[in-house]
């Protein structure tokens, strides 16, 4: 992977630009259709972009201020699943008003009495007739209320091992017999939620893929949700980054607290070890090759890395910083320093400002999508080749059961 983005001379550069000069205020439908919202996806959605092609579009995009659509779940887990199992009417049903952010998606996956086993969940799919009909609970899923269409998961064979018997859905989150309970977290927003099933009936049209086989297809989700959470800002890929923070206290002058040049010289040094590991997920994603357990690594430096950029923004605060309300926009007011931070207020339509709630946030970055114990279990095992389990056989190490020496 070069790291080095191609001249400001490249025709690919020009093109973006000329197309940016010709929608200085493009619609969120117009980048769609231009193939700029997901440009590594297939024609027509996409513009089948190679990595440094993507680059270029997002170094383009960003310098002429222009964001993309908000909608992680659709953009980022629902439609590269419909790509890779939906069909022909479903893909062109559902990837278009994806692109665009018309219709808002949600996640259907975690449930109650699941923790971090997902795959033993226990809300049932039973085929009737045209109908599937659903029974059960998730939770923690966000921006439930404010979506058109969910990702689900359900038990469609009781009787099958656990990964074996698992189907994949598309959810209206609008059929009768689904309600809603709000989960309103620490910092008193309303992102979360627990959905119920009594008795929904699903058309069976609306499965993904061969009955049976959703697990396969949750773990492609996964993995590009592994991928999704692990951008640059610090809140699962939203919020302000350690970049934003860093230019805030440039522009306020510095840091004179030697302890405290430390810890913005390692948050640097952290950060940029993750933009490189991105190109590199990035490289082999838009290869063809679906995320695998560098996913994981990616996702347990990244969240730990989020919960560092908000603990050193309340430590920059001072004694500031127990207020609530507070951030690093306290001290650096009086200097003239920029204190603005953009943020995705479609997912945090309540938050004011951003880096207070982002510490108190911050824990649950470790628990989301995966927590870091079953994150570092994936690398042990599928990177350091390490045991499922520890093997102690007869008072035995697990060294000494396999004849290893120590």
């Amino acid at each position: 992977m070069d790291f080095d983005l191609p001249a400001e001379d490249d025709p690919r550069r020009a093109d973006v630009r000329q197309w940016l000069s010709n929608h200085p205020h493009p619609t969120n439908t117009q980048l769609a259709e231009a193939g700029y919202v997901a440009p590594h996806w297939p024609k027509p959605w996409g513009l089948e972009a190679d990595p440094i092609h993507q680059l270029i579009i997002d170094d383009e995009m960003h310098r002429a201020r222009v964001r993309r659509p908000s909608n992680a779940i659709g953009i980022g887990w629902a439609g590269p699943t419909l790509l890779m199992a939906g069909t022909q009417a479903q893909k062109d049903r559902y990837l278009a008003p994806i692109l665009s952010g018309e219709e808002f998606w949600c996640q259907l996956f975690s449930e109650p009495d699941s923790g971090s086993d997902l795959a033993s969940l226990s809300t049932r799919a039973v085929r009737d007739g045209d109908n599937y009909i659903i029974n059960g609970s998730k939770i923690w899923t966000s921006g439930g209320h404010l979506s058109k269409y969910g990702i689900l998961i359900a038990r469609t064979n009781p009787d099958a091992p656990k990964h074996r018997g698992i189907s994949y859905f598309i959810c209206p989150m609008d059929l009768p017999g689904i309600t809603m309970q709000p989960v309103i977290d620490m910092t008193t927003a309303h992102s979360f939620n627990q959905v119920f099933f009594d008795d929904v009936h699903l058309p069976a049209e609306m499965l993904v893929g061969d009955e049976n086989d959703g697990w396969r297809l949750a773990k492609v989700t996964l993995g590009n949700e592994r991928v999704s959470l692990s951008g640059a800002g610090s809140l699962w890929g939203t919020g302000p980054s350690a970049a934003d923070l860093i230019e805030l206290v440039k522009a306020g002058g510095g840091l004179r607290d030697p302890a405290l040049r430390d810890r913005t010289a390692a948050l640097y040094i952290e950060a940029e070890v993750l933009r490189l590991m991105r190109l590199r997920t990035l490289t082999s994603r838009l290869k063809g090759r679906e995320p695998g357990a560098e996913a994981s690594v990616q996702k347990l430096m990244a969240d730990e890395h989020g919960q560092h950029v908000m603990e050193l923004a309340k430590a920059l605060a001072g004694a500031h910083g127990m207020l609530a309300g507070s951030g690093p926009s306290g001290p650096l007011e009086a200097t003239g320093a920029p204190t603005e931070v953009k943020f995705n207020r479609a997912l945090y339509p309540d938050v004011d400002p951003v880096w207070h709630y982002g510490y108190l946030f911050a824990p649950a970055l470790t628990l989301g999508g995966g927590t870091w114990a079953v994150q570092r279990n994936i690398v042990a095992e599928r990177v350091l080749g390490l045991p499922h389990d520890i093997d102690v056989d007869k008072g035995k190490t697990w060294s000494e059961a396999r004849g290893m020496k120590a």
